[in-house]
């Protein structure tokens, strides 16, 4: 019994396991950590609410404002414009129009491809460069 408490031997396989132990501990937390930074970028969203619009006095055009409601810009490509009197293409001025700033709103002006009837309802839909819709109803 006197020699088993003598030996000292016994000390370096719980050294030994302590210091795995920290290793394992230290790797994981930067795993953790390089992933979560790598799920931060993918989970980006592409949100913008259209706070107003209307037509300009020729109703040959849209003026609308924009906002950025979600975590990444926004570049907004195309626009379509459907209903009564618009018969060609629609256009955003400027295209591609970029929305920066989470929060920031923006002006966007629409050409129509025609001229709207005054009281109808027109769809317009904004349409970004990864393929979100955005619609509003205006009336002319």
């Amino acid at each position: 019994m006197k020699k088993l408490l003598k030996s000292k031997k016994a000390l370096s396989p719980v050294v030994a396991a302590i210091i795995l132990i920290a290793v394992t501990v230290a790797v994981s937390i930067a795993v953790a950590a390089w992933m979560g930074s790598l799920t931060f970028t993918f989970m980006a969203t592409e949100e913008m609410t259209i706070t107003t619009a209307s037509f300009n006095a020729a109703r040959t055009g849209i003026n609308m404002t924009v906002l950025n409601s979600g975590t990444s810009e926004i570049v907004l490509s195309a626009a379509t414009v459907t209903g009564s009197g618009v018969t060609g293409a629609s256009s955003i001025v400027g295209s591609p129009q970029t929305i920066t700033n989470t929060g920031a709103a923006v002006s966007v002006n629409i050409n129509v491809g025609g001229t709207a009837v005054a009281g109808n309802s027109y769809l317009v839909e904004l349409i970004s460069t990864k393929g979100n819709k955005y619609s509003y109803t205006v009336i002319a």
